[in-house]
């Protein structure tokens, strides 16, 4: 066979097995609401304020919106992300959930032990430091970083960063931030899976999970949401691309919304 041959017969088994896969995984949202699931946001503010427009003008029904980690770091308006999350909590309590994400966590390392966790400025905690008005972040002792970021950092910022949980169930739906692992209840899974596992649980085969579906970020997948069944990823990179996703879950319906 042809490599061009190969690639069109990979392709269309590929498109095949996903299309097999989602008939077998009839996942179902909670009767009479409407889940949303709003992936990756990492500092991007404006991002975040179109896709709660668009989410508003869908919501013709009693609906939940859940948030899946990783508000801060990268874009450059992390506080403000923050600021805004806390305001919808606030005005709509239950009817917002919010996850942790591996970089909240590494944020909070960092104002524990910013010695032994200064590579989360390299990898994205600089943008965060720059959101709370520090400057000259580059080579900078974290010690004196950290104690710069705590005076400014507001309490109820801190708060919120304290708050956050580590997953949320939704009837059929497990929402996460990064994954899970197969055959380990979800009480006794651990936090560090919960906030960065990829390959061990990308390479779950289907229904290691039963009718369970999790939905998780974590992942970038370029500019397109993916759903394969088993699991959905809606971290579409938006820092990058633009694009900030949510997942609407309504009975056994599945869509997205983009900005």
């Amino acid at each position: 066979m042809s490599s061009k041959r190969h690639e069109v017969w990979y392709a269309a088994m590929m498109m095949f097995r996903q299309k097999q896969e989602k008939r077998e995984f009839a996942a179902r949202a909670p009767d009479g609401v409407r889940i949303y699931a709003i992936g990756d946001i990492h500092g991007r503010n404006d991002l975040l304020l179109d896709l709660m427009e668009r989410i508003d003008r869908d919501a013709d029904m009693p609906h939940r919106i859940i948030f899946l980690g990783d508000y801060v770091d990268r874009g450059e308006t992390s506080a403000d992300v923050i600021e805004h999350l806390i305001a919808l909590k606030r005005e709509r309590g239950d009817d917002i959930v919010l996850l942790r994400g591996n970089h909240e966590q590494a944020m909070l390392d960092f104002i524990a032990a910013p010695e032994e966790t200064a590579n989360w400025i390299e990898w994205g905690g600089g943008a965060t430091l720059e959101s709370y008005g520090l400057d000259k972040v580059a080579g900078e002792d974290p010690e004196d970083l950290r104690d710069r970021l705590t005076e400014r950092l507001p309490d109820s910022h801190f708060r919120f960063l304290m708050d956050l949980v580590n997953w949320h169930i939704e009837r059929d739906y497990i929402f996460v931030h990064a994954g899970m692992r197969a055959g380990i209840p979800l009480e006794q899974q651990r936090e560090e899976d919960l906030l960065w596992i990829r390959n061990a649980f990308f390479d779950q085969k289907p229904g290691a999970f039963g009718q369970t579906c999790i939905v998780h970020g974590h992942t970038p997948n370029e500019e397109t949401p993916l759903d394969v069944g088993w699991r959905i990823n809606v971290d579409t990179g938006a820092v990058w691309t633009g694009k900030l996703t949510a997942v609407a879950l309504e009975g056994t319906d599945r869509r997205f919304i983009s900005t």
